[in-house]
């Protein structure tokens, strides 16, 4: 899904020594370059007058009619070749994937018209005209299939040309058929960064049978990147994982024996690596990307000293295990912006590392006239480094309001500087609403809501023992299953536990089986943290359900936060801003170390109760050490 991030090149942006330095390394990618001098060409020109200029979110997207285009997935940033110099290139090009732009333009069946890697220019890298799209239905490539799409793209500069990988969502399936051909990695080049592109004429990485045996893996979101004389490709998706391959010499092909895996399945999408400080960083994307207000999409981050890893994250879990290890880097923050996720990451004049992702508007989500057609606009936000690992905005997340831009010309005044946002700590312990279950029975302020059978659940030896139940809390969808819950405190709060929940930790199929928090309004209408089974792997999911909602928009998201242990601690905080309630995850495998996760909004009526579950299949146990509820301090 995005441009490649190799850190030799990428900061040729920064130094003042450009042209002739572009010049001797024509092999290498548009990307970055730790390894030249560090002196910017903002420093060579001290006295310029401007200040790089402010932007808001989403990045403003010109369309020739005058509207602005409602979505930019998955987008890729470059800036043209050269970057400085007597000829050089002043544009930094956006490419996203193929999608409507408006809700207006429409096919004769009503439905709407989708452009195929429709393509942006700009010298401000906030403000963007469309130039045009990669392929129209004559020149997309045959071998993708007429009915299939083009998503993702990823777009480099080698060798004095440009090449842009693309996903084709399907292939032409025996027979003819227009599909069934399985998911694949293409590549186009062109002499210009808005083409004309020549496809290669075949795939770059072709559909392979899943490691299951069952169907095509997902052969999604290519990414390039060059190491050590060589370029590679990673792609893939939740269905068969993420994995690697060396390119050929020429970027059109790749070497099927030299497959690495690099994350496990039923996890990540649209991986992005970026060097940086001696480490090379993989960012990954998790959930769904299209649910609506309901999208709680993310990004993720795990390092390697090798960029064909192995990959850990920030408590040392890797990403191939099944309690599947990332570091949460972007997330959700509670104002407009929810499912920020698949990111790309550019380098301005002045050294400072810019994310650019998609996002969803949870109070305007959807194409007008199509409930479920999500939009996904593309946002731009500063990408800072703490303790050698990246975020994002100084730790506060995607941005609403008006912020300081990036230095996207030589000669501007940096305008950005990180502010570093505190964490919410749990302060003096609510005793009354606390417990340990240091005896051999519920204290008097935890009430069930559909008690479960007596021979299901003990006290004793300071740990609640509840058996997971076969059902859940999905009117009318579900069987539902009990609720063990008290009232919430007042105002601001922190509820905590701390679970162990046996489903095995080396995969196991028991999708769902899960224990841990609940925020409770009712039946429809709550937030949960739990340690969750998912297919084969265990992770510590966030979900929410909201209804009422309108006739064919989904009721439930989720999150994913960080990695589950045998013992893991589950966090949420509660807190009142603007009038609504967010409720943030964190989690811990330590009990020490936490991370932060994404936040719901959630109205949950006038008395919310706060407790714990354990269900989502019968056969095992979630253990629960203590329910504890605190106040909250910054």
């Amino acid at each position: 899904m995005r441009r490649s991030h190799d850190r030799r090149v990428r900061r040729i942006l920064l130094t003042a020594l450009a042209s002739l330095a572009l010049l001797a390394t024509p092999a290498l990618p548009a990307a970055a370059s730790p390894g030249l001098p560090a002196a910017s060409l903002v420093a060579a020109r001290p006295h310029a007058a401007a200040v790089a200029p402010s932007h808001t979110n989403p990045m403003a997207l010109a369309l020739p009619d005058g509207q602005t285009a409602a979505s930019c997935a998955d987008p890729t940033a470059i800036h043209g070749q050269p970057a400085t110099g007597p000829k050089a290139d002043r544009n930094w090009y956006l490419y996203c994937t193929t999608d409507a732009l408006t809700a207006t333009e429409k096919n004769a069946d009503g439905s709407l018209v989708s452009h195929i890697v429709p393509t942006y220019r700009s010298t401000d890298l906030t403000h963007w005209t469309y130039v045009g799209d990669a392929f129209s239905a004559a020149t997309k490539p045959a071998w993708v299939g007429a009915a299939n799409g083009i998503w993702a793209p990823d777009v480099v500069f080698r060798d004095g040309r440009y090449l842009m990988y693309y996903a084709a969502s399907d292939t032409p399936g025996e027979g003819g058929a227009a599909t069934g051909g399985g998911s694949a990695v293409g590549v186009a080049t062109g002499t210009s960064p808005t083409g004309p592109w020549t496809d290669s004429g075949g795939p770059v990485v072709a559909p392979q049978t899943a490691p299951n045996g069952t169907g095509k893996r997902w052969e999604f979101d290519p990414e390039v990147i060059s190491w050590q004389g060589a370029s590679y490709v990673y792609f893939g998706s939740y269905f068969g994982g993420v994995n690697v391959r060396r390119l050929s010499a020429d970027g059109l092909r790749s070497e099927p024996s030299s497959e690495k895996p690099i994350a496990i399945d039923n996890r990540y999408e649209g991986a992005y690596l970026m060097e940086h400080g001696g480490w090379w960083y993989f960012l990954g994307s998790a959930t769904n990307c299209c649910n609506g207000a309901l999208t709680g999409y993310g990004v993720f981050v795990a390092r390697s000293r090798s960029p064909l890893g192995p990959f850990l994250d920030q408590d040392g879990v890797s990403i191939l295990d099944t309690r599947v290890g990332g570091t949460p880097m972007l997330a959700q923050n509670g104002n407009r912006w929810v499912g920020t996720g698949h990111n790309t990451v550019v380098t301005d004049f002045a050294h400072q590392d810019w994310i650019v992702y998609h996002a969803v508007d949870r109070h305007d989500p959807y194409y007008a006239g199509q409930p479920t057609y999500t939009k996904r606009p593309a946002l731009i936000d500063p990408l800072d480094w703490q303790g050698g690992w990246p975020v994002v905005r100084g730790g506060a997340g995607p941005s609403d309001t008006a912020q300081p831009g990036p230095v996207a010309q030589p000669g501007e005044r940096v305008a950005y500087h990180p502010r570093w946002e505190p964490v919410d700590r749990p302060a003096r312990t609510d005793a009354a609403l606390s417990t340990d279950f240091s005896g051999a029975s519920l204290p008097a302020t935890l009430s069930w809501t559909r008690e479960p059978g007596a021979s299901t659940w003990s006290v004793g030896g300071g740990a609640l023992r509840w058996q997971t139940q076969d059902a859940d809390i999905h009117p009318p969808a579900t069987p539902l299953a009990s609720v063990l819950t008290e009232e919430a405190p007042a105002g601001d709060y922190v509820v905590e536990t701390r679970v162990s929940v046996d489903t095995p930790a080396t995969g196991d199929g028991k999708n769902y089986v899960q224990g841990g928090l609940i925020v409770y309004g009712d039946d429809g209408n709550y937030v949960r943290l739990t340690s969750n089974s998912i297919f084969d792997t265990r992770q510590t999911e966030f979900g929410k359900e909201q209804t009422p909602v309108p006739a064919g928009s989904p009721n439930y998201g989720n999150q994913v936060v960080g990695p589950v242990g045998s013992w893991t601690t589950l966090r949420i905080v509660h807190r009142v801003v603007g009038g609504e309630d967010l409720y943030t995850a964190y989690t811990s495998v330590d009990g020490r170390h936490f991370v932060k996760g994404g936040t719901w909004t959630a109205a949950l009526g006038t008395s919310p109760r706060i407790g714990l579950i354990s269900l989502g299949g019968s056969g095992f146990t979630s253990t629960f050490d203590y329910l504890r509820v605190s106040s909250v301090v910054r």
